[in-house]
């Protein structure tokens, strides 16, 4: 996702939002503020997306689990990262509509599997 070479020191916060996105099960999603959340950074979905656009290349992150709000996939429509997060997510089994959509409700991880998960 990220270029090493132009990055300097990771801010403190990047990690616990990394490890959440790690931790998101393949065939679930996550929107952006969600992830803040958990990450105890709440209202900071902005963050999310600076925190995803740093990863470092060597690190294997599921990116393709976290949407906008609504459901959307963040990247323009005709772009290769749409085309690449839709294949991706479709591939786990989650639907996503022609338009970049997912019905965060069908595919969006409850306590109750996080909890209880084997």
């Amino acid at each position: 996702m990220g270029d090493d070479s132009s990055r300097s020191a990771v801010p403190a916060t990047f990690p616990r939002i990394w490890a959440v996105i790690a931790a998101i099960p393949a065939g679930t999603v996550l929107s952006y503020g969600e992830v803040a959340r958990r990450a105890g950074l709440p209202r900071r979905a902005r963050l999310v997306a600076q925190a995803l656009r740093a990863v470092p290349d060597a690190m294997p992150l599921p990116w393709h689990r976290v949407l906008r709000s609504d459901g959307r996939i963040a990247f323009p429509a005709d772009s290769l990262g749409f085309r690449e997060q839709c294949n991706r997510l479709r591939s786990e089994g989650v639907e996503v509509s022609a338009t970049g959509r997912v019905r965060l409700a069908a595919a969006a991880m409850s306590l109750d599997e996080l909890l209880w998960r084997p």
